[in-house]
């Protein structure tokens, strides 16, 4: 008798398809169990307002999680950057695999860079779209301080629609995560990858949450399979950190944590933080590096002392600004 078939929910965006249907591959290897697609509608999805009057953080995962309480799924597949920093009890974070490329990238006019895009010409200003307050205010700060004529205009919708703008000649550009256009097959039209010096990701970025009931041994430990420690380890940091600045979707946030080798051997971990207003004009970032954490309250404690410097250096007085 053949074994009853896994049910991974799963948003049902073009990207969250493909990215559930690697997770699905994935498990289907370390278990050896078909694992079939269950196609969730989150508010998320059908809400046409910005992220951020919605409120951002958990538009997108409430549904799935509620599907998995109720027993309708046995385990969902999250973009890391969309779950809440807070864990519920009833629910276990199985796996983190490994992270795609964590950075930003320009799908631009012409093939153009951002410098490029944003040089100063007889055309005017560069209108760059993006929904992330984050990258609004990276990208003016960096025009701000490098002479670039860019304006940031907020947009909504998925891959398709965001790089139609482009397309149709209504944007110049438009801001949009790498990990994401990777998994859907779209990378090679990108125009420019934006260095993490100029803009940091979203805490997560790049990276999938596998997600359980928390009762369910069996099946954690068999997702546990799929976990990268290094990832799990980063992320932790980046999302303790965002915590720590009580930020949620909607307050522009960035961090990376990322591992510094010395030749094969990996001897610490970096954990970069950005906040700053949208326009781009107050930016607080600093940078902390310590030893490659080995359990979680090490990773959660690298993320709060960074946040604490932060707020001390005056991230504390931008936070004013967040939407509630």
């Amino acid at each position: 008798m053949s074994e009853q078939a896994l049910r991974l929910g799963t948003r049902r965006s073009k990207l969250a398809m493909a990215q559930s249907g690697q997770v699905a591959d994935a498990v289907r290897q370390v278990t050896g169990r078909p694992v079939e697609l269950v196609e969730i509608t989150t508010y998320g999805d059908t809400s046409r307002e910005h992220l951020a009057q919605i409120g951002g953080t958990g538009v997108f995962v409430t549904a799935l999680r509620d599907a998995l309480l109720r027993g309708e799924v046995d385990f969902a597949v999250h973009s890391l950057k969309d779950l809440p920093t807070a864990q519920p009890d009833d629910l276990a974070l199985a796996a983190v695999p490994v992270r795609e490329d964590p950075r930003d990238v320009l799908v631009a006019r012409d093939g153009l860079t951002f410098e490029e895009l944003g040089a100063p010409s007889p055309k005017g200003t560069a209108r760059v779209g993006t929904g992330s307050p984050r990258r609004m205010a990276q990208l003016n700060a960096y025009a701000r301080s490098h002479g670039l004529a860019v304006e940031t205009v907020p947009i909504r919708g998925n891959v398709d629609s965001r790089i139609g703008y482009v397309r149709s000649g209504e944007l110049d550009g438009v801001v949009l995560a790498a990990a994401g256009l990777h998994r859907i097959g779209r990378i090679d039209e990108v125009t420019d990858f934006l260095p993490v010096d100029t803009v940091l990701p979203a805490p997560g970025q790049g990276a999938l949450a596998i997600e359980c009931a928390a009762d369910n041994a069996d099946l954690i430990a068999a997702l546990a399979e799929l976990d990268d420690p290094f990832t799990r380890a980063a992320v932790t940091a980046e999302r303790s950190l965002l915590a720590a600045l009580e930020a949620g979707c909607s307050a522009p946030v960035g961090a990376l944590a990322d591992l510094l080798a010395d030749g094969q051997i990996v001897t610490e971990m970096r954990l970069r933080g950005v906040v700053g207003t949208t326009d781009g004009s107050t930016l607080v970032q600093l940078s902390t590096t310590g030893p490659v954490p080995e359990t979680h309250d090490q990773a959660m404690a690298l993320g709060r002392e960074l946040a604490a410097e932060m707020l001390a250096k005056g991230a504390a007085g931008l936070m004013g600004e967040r939407e509630h």
